[in-house]
């Protein structure tokens, strides 16, 4: 089951019921935030923290207080709620099809029919609509980030080159963890000084011993990873930031640095390991194969229709037409259009950061929405998705390439979370924190009945709850 969980799960592991619906609810459920028009309830935030538990069951030691543990649980289900309800407003879905073909692909994953994953969910106590729900916000996040990502990380030419350079005079990797106490965009002078103070705070904790890094993050980092006590996992040289990235060579194991002032806030880095690149698993780079459609567009009076005439290509493949059958027909690449529009295999980036951002969001069969890149008006459908080793010059430069986007939207990604979260309207009902209430923005309209019913919870919830009646 621990498997079952990591693979198809990822960060909602850790937050297993995010979007339990109202309708299976207890009558005396308590809501124990107000997130815009959503709610979260208590026993959403009773389940997240179960597994949180679950998790940490040999490493009680490293985890805070219960309260403090429960308010770093409940942001993160703020958070991914917020990231819910602006990929909404977007547009973003998840189909029941492409659900039930995820849910069949978890069960696939691990050797086993839907019926028996139905049943172990069961066993482990979560509700197999709990299981969907949750699995669905999850799709929706990670089309979030990859919308995110398009338009917006680019990596050079020269970066690439730069990072294969350092490769070539090192081939250490490095094992970090990191505390982050952020500040906003724009930060004030007293602002500034009251993280500094609170970094500070946490660096003499831990260098007195009263508290270990791992348990410091777990109490204190603002930063999305910090349940999981600030690790960053294995690093090359490329991939980590700049402003410490020099000192980081210097430390043995076990030592820590900083306070750092970095883009997001002030920082300690811990150095938890080194080891040489070639105890680390072959490298390997995600390849593609896939068919795609284009309507060139070449000047604004063309775009319109341009435009339009692929949403009636779009409609005709999600009617049942051949994809390969169509891009003959009507495809104005002609590289590609006798074939299919076929592609052959090839790196994210290959075709340019819009494209791979394309690609990297849908699954093996899926067609996309229609998109724009300088070449035109563009239909994809992934064929297949391999991975390769980094062996030869062009899969060497995808991999670093991949490594730094992947870096960027990391940095780019979390520092927009933490905007949209001192943006939103959040009225926390439970814990400690009950009573603090962050600004209120113009709220929109519910997207879907279920958050209709949602809303009309969070309007219900004046009343005292059931159980003090």
């Amino acid at each position: 089951m621990k498997k079952l969980l990591l693979s198809a799960l990822a960060s909602a592991a850790l937050a297993a019921t995010l979007t339990a619906h109202a309708q299976t609810a207890e009558p005396i459920d308590r809501i124990a935030a107000v997130v815009e028009e959503d709610v979260i309830l208590q026993s959403e935030l009773d389940r997240a923290m179960r597994n949180v538990l679950a998790q940490y069951a040999n490493r009680q030691d490293q985890l805070p207080p219960r309260d403090v543990l429960e308010k770093q649980v409940l942001e993160r289900l703020i958070l991914v709620r917020l990231q819910v309800e602006r990929a909404e407003r977007s547009g973003i879905r998840v189909s029941d099809d492409e659900l039930d073909q995820a849910v069949n692909g978890v069960a696939s994953q691990n050797g086993i029919s839907p019926d028996q994953l139905r049943q172990q969910l069961a066993a482990e106590g979560i509700g197999f609509d709990d299981f969907r729900a949750t699995l669905r916000d999850e799709m929706i996040t990670q089309r979030m980030r990859q919308s995110f990502a398009q338009g917006r990380i680019n990596v050079s030419e020269a970066e690439v080159n730069s990072a294969l350079a350092a490769q070539a005079s090192t081939g250490t990797q490095f094992h970090l963890a990191h505390i982050l106490v952020a500040l906003p965009d724009g930060a004030t002078a007293e602002q500034i000084a009251t993280g500094q103070k609170k970094i500070d705070g946490i660096k003499a904790l831990i260098d007195k011993g009263e508290m270990d890094f791992a348990a410091a993050a777990v109490r204190y980092s603002d930063s999305p990873n910090a349940l999981e006590g600030g690790d960053l996992g294995w690093r090359s040289q490329d991939e980590i930031p700049t402003v410490f990235a020099d000192q980081i060579r210097n430390l043995q194991p076990g030592q820590i640095i900083g306070p750092l002032r970095g883009p997001s806030g002030f920082q300690l880095v811990r150095l938890v390991e080194v080891r040489d690149a070639s105890q680390a698993a072959p490298g390997t780079v995600t390849q593609y194969e896939a068919r795609h459609i284009l309507i060139r567009s070449d000047n604004e009076a063309t775009d319109a229709q341009a435009k339009a005439k692929a949403e009636t290509l779009r409609a005709r493949i999600a009617g049942g037409a051949d994809f390969a059958t169509v891009a003959k027909e009507s495809s104005e690449d002609q590289n590609t259009k006798d074939k299919g529009g076929d592609l052959g295999w090839f790196a994210q980036d290959a075709f340019g950061p819009e494209f791979g951002s394309q690609i990297a969001g849908l699954r093996d069969g899926q067609v996309s929405a229609v998109f724009k890149t300088s070449a035109g008006w563009h239909i994809v459908q992934r064929v297949a998705t391999r991975q390769t080793s980094a062996s030869t010059d062009d899969t060497r430069r995808a991999q670093v390439r991949e490594t730094i986007g992947r870096r960027k939207l990391e940095d780019e990604y979390n520092r927009y979370l933490r905007e949209m979260r001192g943006e939103a309207y959040v009225d926390i009902r439970s814990g400690a924190a009950a009573g603090q209430t962050t600004q209120p923005v113009t709220p929109t309209a519910p997207v879907e009945e279920t958050r209709e019913q949602r809303k009309q919870r969070a309007q219900n919830a004046i009343l005292p709850d059931a159980s003090q009646r």
